[in-house]
């Protein structure tokens, strides 16, 4: 099935990615926001898992191309296509802290403008609405 999403942070004025369309392993059209999670999950660490981990042998510089720079500066990250950590994801570990992460409010979603705020609210899928997933940030200081 495939399900459009977009992410956010707040303070930014423009999404953090615009929205994508993602392919995830499920047939039904209601599904509890606990398994989607889950399923974005999968098949975020299936796509990183699949990246090629080569090392070169020689270190040359990479430089974006014109029209991609542009994206670069507004997303705030710019990415040459290395891959320094040669590690595979961990799909159990990267669910259980996407879970935990829901739990202790790091992030929000919406589902057509409206909050899901329960790990077994059920959404109706067939309604073909965008995620939105807004990272929350919080303030740094003391509390005295």
């Amino acid at each position: 099935m495939e399900i459009k999403v977009t992410v956010k942070q707040l303070g930014r004025k423009h999404p953090v990615l615009s929205e994508q369309k993602l392919e995830i392993m499920y047939d039904d059209s209601r599904i509890s926001l606990d398994d989607l999670l889950q399923l974005i999950v999968q098949q975020q660490v299936e796509a990183f898992n699949a990246q090629s981990f080569e090392l070169e042998d020689t270190d040359y510089t990479k430089i974006p191309s014109e029209n991609y720079l542009n994206i670069l500066t507004d997303t705030g990250k710019a990415g040459f296509g290395s891959i320094y950590n040669e590690k595979k994801a961990n799909l159990q570990k990267a669910q259980e802290n996407a879970i935990q992460a829901f739990e202790d409010g790091m992030f929000a979603v919406f589902y057509n403008d409206e909050q899901l705020e329960n790990l077994s609210e059920t959404i109706d899928l067939s309604l073909e609405h965008t995620f939105t997933f807004i990272r929350l940030t919080f303030l740094a200081g003391s509390y005295w």
